[in-house]
């Protein structure tokens, strides 16, 4: 198949698994902490890499370490307990709505630190992205007292953090396999994750029921959502660009919203509005 054929067929895939985390997400939080959850998510994700792409570690050259450890914080341990903390308040499909400004970001960030250029209707896409994502978060609060919409805001840092990630992977770690980065990555990642899950209280609750049921929802989204997900995602920035392969966020809230709908979530008139404003800015955003 032709690669441009191919990261077509990578973009759907990955807005399925990634629409499905956010309710893997809400499932997970049933039984555990947000900072049991964003660790075993990235623990689980790190020991099946770490099975199937250990030999690859050996690609990457010493000076692309630190390089692999800056996209391992911005592109999976920030974002990991960011969304697990945000979605202990907000709605999972709210959550990947606010996702969706990736891309948007991911431009902001490439023209103010790596030098790509601006156009006229990327700086509109951009304002009315904002406006969307105010109309939506200042709705939800309105229609939703007993959410705390402030942890929105985490969302928005973690959209940040995955514009920072794939910016740093596109200009630096181009010539890298994807497993390679991926397993470098979560193998940087594990023993930080080892320690907070350590010291959550975890081991003290591991035989309670409900925490083993949330726990097998978490190594979907660890080995799956995360780990196979990533490897997918790199390559995908690889054979493309950032702002394409960002644009996979323009479907996750698709996927995600059906799941919240099947769990009895459910958006304003508002809110569906905010969502739509948003992704039209997002798409006039990325639009060349």
């Amino acid at each position: 198949m032709e690669s441009k054929q191919l990261k077509w067929v990578y973009l759907m895939v990955l807005a399925l698994v990634w629409g499905s985390s956010f309710i893997l997400i809400k499932k997970g939080l049933i039984g555990l902490t947000a900072l049991q959850l964003g660790s075993l998510r990235i623990i689980f994700a790190a020991v099946f890499l770490l099975l199937i792409g250990f030999k690859s570690l050996s690609k990457i050259p010493m000076h692309k370490w630190k390089y692999i450890a800056l996209t391992s914080l911005f592109g999976t341990f920030i974002p990991a307990y960011l969304f697990a903390i945000a979605q202990t308040e907000i709605d999972s499909s709210v959550s990947s709505i606010l996702n969706s400004l990736t891309p948007l970001n991911t431009l902001i960030l490439g023209a103010l630190v790596f030098g790509l250029q601006f156009k006229r209707n990327q700086i509109f896409g951009i304002l009315i992205g904002l406006i969307g994502s105010a109309l939506l978060i200042l709705n939800g609060a309105i229609h939703h007292p007993e959410q705390n919409y402030y942890y929105a805001i985490l969302v928005l840092i973690a959209s940040i953090c995955y514009a920072v990630n794939v910016n740093l992977i596109k200009k630096y770690l181009h010539d890298l396999s994807p497993l390679s980065i991926t397993t470098g990555n979560f193998m940087v990642l594990f023993f930080p994750a080892f320690i907070i899950l350590f010291f959550s209280g975890f081991f003290e609750v591991v035989h309670d029921v409900k925490v083993q049921e949330s726990v097998l929802f978490i190594m979907v989204l660890g080995v799956v959502g995360t780990g196979i997900a990533n490897i997918l995602f790199f390559k995908l920035i690889q054979m493309s660009s950032p702002v394409f392969a960002t644009s996979v966020t323009y479907l996750i809230p698709v996927v995600a919203f059906c799941w919240g709908l099947l769990d009895n979530e459910m958006l304003t008139a508002v809110q569906f509005f905010g969502a739509f404003i948003v992704l039209i800015g997002v798409y006039l955003s990325a639009k060349k």
